[in-house]
């Protein structure tokens, strides 16, 4: 049985930008994963200083890398969404849409 996509998948004007943005954050979201191993790999006593309520500095960071994540994923589909909806209108679809 041969099963082809559920919806006709149209070119996407907005790729360009989306895969900017997603490199974008993507390294920003490295750097700061970075913060996380190094601090770990160059000082691990640190990460048992208690912060908050008596969670050390370990958990709280590797909570709020999964957070982080999260917040990073939302904004992420929130931006390119609006360039979705902004570049890939009939009249800016420069193959013509459907009928052409």
């Amino acid at each position: 049985m041969q099963h082809g996509p559920a919806a006709k998948l149209e070119k996407d004007n907005a790729s360009a930008l989306k895969t900017k943005l997603g490199v974008k954050l993507f390294f920003v979201y490295a750097i700061i994963y970075a913060g996380f191993v190094f601090i770990n790999t160059l000082s691990p006593s640190t990460m048992e200083i208690k912060i908050f309520a008596g969670l050390n500095l370990a958990v709280i960071y590797g909570f709020g890398l999964i957070v982080l994540a999260i917040i990073m994923g939302l904004i992420y589909n929130w931006i390119c969404t609006g360039y979705e909806d902004k570049m890939n209108k009939p009249e800016n679809n420069k193959d013509g849409g459907e009928g052409s």
